[in-house]
């Protein structure tokens, strides 16, 4: 494994012995389903004893049409993480989009994520890097791994040196990814924990017309294989019933898959210490 600065949130260590999950529904459906989520995910992750993130988004701003459901909003949805944070305790973490959202973000989440569409928008990066919050960004699915180390020369640039970058997967085709495990080491070689996401990985963008479309039966050889590679957290997206969630449910889990799938990543981690 490539040994790498840790990024501290709390009691939780990205980059040391035990493995970071990411986990939550896509997008913020209502406050009911996300605090009925952040509970569930909650136990599972007290009962195996799981570092854990809640993720959910407040704005999908980069859905496939216009007419898709993009979350509750930037005050309702920080205020919905606000209180899973509160009540669970939980650290949480949600995507920014423009330059403007960040000092709000910022005081609620935890963590700022620059998504993959948007890591090499500079203002976006530096704005994020001046609040003072770890930041996540996104491996976009037009870089290579290796042009990550600019991204990360623009947030220490902006003051920030609590970096994590995720690899999801990169453009192969029309509407099809695919992960290179060379990443995680490429990307841990800046000295900065890597993140594989899992769930993304598998997805197809605009895949559906005027939807993404995924292929989840996929998602845990992926993540079993980026823990194998070294990956310090595994993100996914989990939902009580993918079938029905609002945003990314052909790729997104359901509760008791991510819990099985927890277990076998947990083994593998202890397995390649």
């Amino acid at each position: 494994m490539t040994r790498t600065n840790n990024v501290e949130i709390g009691k939780i260590k990205f980059g040391d012995t035990k493995l970071v999950f990411i986990a939550g529904p896509c997008v913020i459906e209502s406050r009911d389903h996300a605090l009925f989520m952040a509970e569930k995910l909650k136990e599972i992750s007290t009962r195996l004893d799981l570092p854990f993130v809640f993720k959910a988004s407040f704005d999908k701003a980069n859905r496939s049409s216009i007419s898709s459901f993009r979350g509750v909003g930037i005050e309702k949805g920080l205020d919905i993480l606000g209180q899973i944070k509160n009540v669970f305790e939980l650290p949480v973490i949600s995507d920014i989009h423009d330059t403007a959202q960040a000092d709000i973000a910022a005081k609620t989440l935890d963590i700022i994520q620059v998504p993959a569409f948007l890591s090499r928008q500079t203002d976006l990066l530096l704005a994020a890097a001046k609040t003072g919050k770890v930041v996540n960004v996104k491996k976009g699915q037009f870089l290579a791994p290796d042009d990550m180390l600019n991204v990360v020369k623009k947030l220490h640039e902006g003051g920030c040196k609590q970096v994590l970058l995720t690899e999801r997967g990169a453009s192969f085709g029309y509407n099809r990814l695919v992960s290179d495990m060379r990443s995680i080491p490429i990307m841990q070689s800046f000295g900065t924990p890597v993140v594989f996401d899992a769930t993304h990985s598998v997805q197809e963008p605009g895949g559906l017309s005027t939807t993404s479309g995924g292929r989840r039966e996929f998602v845990d050889v992926l993540a079993k294989a980026a823990v194998a590679a070294g990956a310090d957290a595994i993100f996914t997206e989990v939902h009580n019933d993918p079938d029905k969630a609002l945003c990314d449910g052909p790729n997104s889990l359901d509760i008791p898959s991510f819990e099985k799938l927890a277990i076998s990543l947990m083994r593998i981690r202890e397995a390649i210490l």
